[in-house]
């Protein structure tokens, strides 16, 4: 560290020498051994600086650096410091990403629990990473934690951890906490019975619930967290837990206005195909509670399990399909969801074009301002055609060359011309989907 520093106060010393000074006045008075002094002696640093420094070293990095003086030791037990923490727990036989040293996080929880209040959990793929982080979790009975985040950085390994276990353990945070604001628990194991315990403690604070992917929770247990909670105001889950009632429930009068709402739309079982439909007095009741709401779906279904979709006006404002999806489902989107503002297709398995279910779209969803286009075909001209409806308020414009097909009008050496022209910007299609 003192060889860096000598290093900085060369550079000074070497480009002062070359600028002429004056001979008399200030500059001129410095004492220039107390200057290299002061530039020497990182302690002097004020203890804000060093904490705002500490807040972006690893934890191994930030405990190292602690030993360097009493300041900065000082500074590493400032409460401030230990407020928002991630444990990045891993096997290193089987991850890429640095893990949390066992001794450090014991110490940790000895000393500055009490302060956590923004808490994640970055586990690998294996089982013995998420009952370590599970550990973790059952040790935090004084802390007054208000974010909470379990991150599963590969496949979703809370799933292999005991269902008791995992829901003891969360229960530790529900009941201790009391302050809870925000949770992302989703691929884990959480249940009925853990969330009820938690809208008892935390039914005042809660605002963002995360829990897509959770196939131990029922549309019950979701119904409990909506009645309850009040003050919730985004909101992640699957489709199979989206029901009428919870609709009405997030459109009371006594709840606040909905924010965000996310729905993961994923098969239950290998080659399900029917679905359940939600009504549209449902959909009508939300909008007019929450205006501004944006509904966020994300598909991940085949072509014959669309059936229950967008056969009636959905408010969905941003939708993305992660595998194939019909000519006909397209066309139901251009007429019954007039909210839409982004439209991610990352592939169509028909053999024809998408022109006429993009100019659909670009007619009939007026608030659209996002597309990406990937693994399907559109004509140039119907592509301009919707480029020109759509016009400037396209504001992100997301297109694989591979896309487009030349036909009698355009060739992709003219497209990007004529789309840059309605844009009003500079356009070119990508080589590389960026969604």
């Amino acid at each position: 560290m003192k060889r860096n520093n000598l290093s900085v106060v060369n550079k000074i010393v070497q480009y002062s020498s070359a600028v002429k000074q004056p001979k008399v006045g200030f500059y001129s008075s410095l004492n220039h051994t107390h200057l290299l002094a002061v530039l020497l002696d990182w302690g002097s640093l004020p203890h804000y600086v060093v904490l705002r420094i500490f807040q972006y070293l690893p934890l191994i990095d930030r405990a190292r650096a602690s030993s360097v003086c009493k300041k900065w030791n000082e500074v590493f037990h400032i409460p401030d410091l230990w407020r928002k923490f991630e444990f990045e727990l891993n096997q290193s036989a089987t991850s890429y990403f640095k893990s949390t040293h066992p001794d450090l996080i014991q110490q940790i929880i000895k000393k500055h629990a009490t302060h956590l209040q923004y808490v994640s959990f970055k586990v690998d793929s294996s089982t013995e990473s998420a009952e370590a982080a599970c550990n973790i979790l059952s040790q935090l009975v004084n802390c007054s934690i208000q974010t909470l985040g379990l991150i599963s950085t590969a496949k979703p390994s809370f799933m292999n951890v005991s269902k008791s276990h995992f829901v003891s353990a969360l229960t530790v945070v529900f009941v201790n906490s009391k302050s809870l604001s925000s949770i992302k628990i989703e691929d884990t194991p959480v249940d009925d019975p853990s969330l009820k315990i938690l809208v008892a403690n935390n039914s005042d604070t809660l605002r963002l619930l995360k829990m897509s992917s959770c196939p131990h929770v029922s549309s019950d247990g979701i119904l409990c967290v909506a009645d309850r909670c009040q003050g919730l105001r985004e909101l992640a889950l699957n489709y199979y837990i989206l029901s009428d009632e919870l609709l009405l429930a997030l459109s009371s009068e006594t709840h606040v206005n909905l924010e965000h709402l996310r729905i993961d739309v994923v098969s239950e079982n290998p080659g399900q195909i029917e679905f359940h439909s939600i009504k549209k007095q449902s959909w009508d009741a939300l909008i007019k509670h929450s205006p501004g709401v944006n509904v966020v779906m994300y598909f991940f279904l085949y072509e014959e399990e669309f059936e229950a979709f967008f056969k009636e006006e959905t408010p969905v404002t941003h939708l993305y399909f992660g595998r194939s999806v019909s000519k006909a489902v397209l066309g139901r989107i251009g007429l019954n969801c007039p909210r839409l503002v982004e439209l991610v297709v990352c592939a169509n398995n028909g053999l024809q074009t998408l022109d006429t279910q993009l100019i659909c779209i670009a007619e009939h969803c007026k608030n659209l301002t996002a597309l990406g286009l990937s693994e399907c075909e559109v004509s140039c001209s119907a592509f301009i055609e919707f480029v020109r409806l759509c016009g400037k308020r396209l504001t992100q414009l997301s297109v694989m060359e591979e896309v487009l097909i030349p036909d009698d009008e355009y060739s992709l050496d003219k497209i990007h011309t004529e789309v840059s022209k309605y844009l009003g910007r500079i356009w070119f299609p990508d080589v590389l989907p960026v969604w």
